[in-house]
C-alpha cells in the first residue's frame, strides 16, 4: 500500500489502542513481579546477615554475664580475705542491686520519652491523603 504521490513504503500494520495499553499493562505487571522478587531476595539476604549478627551479639552478651559473675566471685573471694565471706558477698551483691536500681530508673525515665506512634510518619500521610484529594491546591 504506498502512497503513488508520496513514494514512501506502506506504513506498518499498526496495533489499536487498546492492544498498547494492554501490552503495557502486561508490561508494568511483570516490571512489578520482577521488582517485587528482586526486593524478596534482598530481604532475605539482610535476614541471614542480621541473624548472624544477632547471634554474635547474644554469643557476647552471655559472655559478658560470665564475666560480670566470674569478677563478683572474685570480688567476693577478695573481700573475704579481710571479712567474713558471708559480709563479702553480701557487700557485692548490694553493689549489684545499688547498679540495678539506677539502671532501671534511668531505662524507665528514658522509655517514657518514647513515642509509639511514629508522628512524622502519621503526618506524611495525612499530608500524602490531603494532596490526593486536592492535587492542585
Amino acid at each position: 500500500m504506498s502512497s503513488p504521490d508520496t513514494g514512501l513504503p506502506p506504513a506498518p500494520e499498526r496495533e489499536s489502542l487498546g492492544e498498547l495499553v494492554g501490552e503495557l499493562a502486561q508490561d508494568l505487571s511483570r516490571l512489578m513481579r520482577q521488582e517485587l522478587e528482586l526486593a524478596k531476595a534482598e530481604l532475605r539476604e539482610e535476614a541471614k546477615k542480621a541473624g548472624k549478627a544477632t547471634g554474635m551479639l547474644a554469643g557476647a552478651g552471655f559472655a559478658g554475664y560470665m564475666t560480670a559473675v566470674l569478677l563478683s566471685l572474685a570480688a567476693v573471694f577478695a573481700l573475704g580475705a579481710v571479712l567474713p565471706l558471708g559480709w563479702a558477698a553480701l557487700i557485692v551483691a548490694a553493689v549489684w542491686g545499688v547498679t540495678a536500681f539506677v539502671l532501671y530508673h534511668s531505662g524507665r525515665a528514658q522509655l517514657r520519652g518514647v513515642a509509639p506512634k511514629p508522628e512524622r510518619t502519621v503526618e506524611s500521610l495525612q499530608e500524602d491523603a490531603a494532596w490526593a484529594r486536592h492535587p492542585t491546591k
